[in-house]
């Protein structure tokens, strides 16, 4: 029973770290319909930036670490902006092939800046949040996990205000509802999709400085396999849906935690793409996602 509730406290640490990114996948999709797969390197980049701040503010206190975190938040939120503006929208108009490929071509370039600027070898993580373990009845709880729980219930607790209760959040959902009503009623299209890129780009950043305190080891490649499985968590869930965005980070963190908890540990990445297979078998729209009638 002790080992339970450690395998499932330690998955719904990792989980909530693919909820932050697949929420990033979803608000893009949501408004552009289309998969930013430079996503996961903004992630890295967040690492990164966590990295160099944490070098700077060596205290370990928490507030040291969201010093680290916010900077990181600055840092790639400008960064999606800017992806946005010189690879994206000039091609807005083009097919959603050719804005797969330039998506693509984002995250090497990203990955090989990122590879000249620090160097392709594993990087320490400092510890930017304090650490310590906890002995409650019997089960072990570290400190990196419950930071990672809190600071991600308050992020998801803060977009949900943002998009169901600020001006902003209407247009965005305007946008993403029907963007040429959104136009006709004066929503300016490019800034906020320009915000939508920055928010989102902001929580890869957060789930990066987070991830890379809870796994204190970084390089050039690190935001690949965390990238595609909150990519699988977000169709799990529902592209587009961010309560099932976040929904299946979870589901496919506590999946994972037990996995390798058991004998079958080896296969812990196919398990999460069989449950992808499955869901699109049975739910096509995810777990809380509405299939949507399209004109062609």
């Amino acid at each position: 029973m002790i080992t339970f509730f450690q395998q499932l406290i330690n998955g719904l640490s990792v989980g909530s770290l693919y909820a932050l990114i697949a929420i990033g996948y979803t608000l893009v999709y949501g408004v552009l319909r289309f998969i930013n797969f430079a996503h996961s390197d903004v992630f890295m980049v967040g690492a990164y930036a966590g990295m160099v701040a944490g070098q700077r503010f060596t205290e370990g206190t928490f507030l040291s670490g969201m010093a680290a975190v916010l900077f990181a938040m600055v840092l790639c939120a400008a960064l999606g902006i800017t992806i946005e503006f010189l690879a994206y929208r000039p091609l807005r108009e083009r097919s959603k092939l050719t804005v797969l490929i330039t998506a693509i071509g984002v995250s090497m370039l990203l990955q090989n800046v990122v590879r000249m600027i620090f160097g392709p070898n594993v990087k320490s993580f400092p510890m930017v949040f304090p650490a310590a373990t906890f002995n409650v009845g019997g089960v072990v709880i570290s400190s990196k996990d419950v930071t990672v729980l809190v600071v991600t219930v308050l992020l998801i607790v803060l977009l949900q205000f943002i998009v169901h209760r600020t001006r902003l959040g209407m247009a965005m959902r305007a946008v993403s509802f029907n963007p040429q009503a959104a136009a006709l009623m004066g929503v300016n299209q490019g800034r906020i999709i320009s915000f939508t890129f920055g928010l989102g780009s902001a929580l890869a950043a957060v789930a990066g400085v987070l991830w890379a305190f809870k796994f204190p080891k970084i390089e050039p490649s690190l935001g690949v396999l965390p990238g595609i499985t909150a990519f699988v968590a977000a169709v799990v869930g529902g592209i587009g849906n961010l309560p099932g965005a976040a929904l299946g980070g979870l589901l496919i963190g506590v999946i994972e935690a037990f996995v390798k908890g058991s004998p079958w540990s080896t296969w812990t990445e196919a398990i999460s793409f069989t449950l992808l297979i499955v869901i699109l078998l049975f739910r096509p729209a995810g777990l809380l996602g509405k299939m949507q009638r399209e004109k062609v």
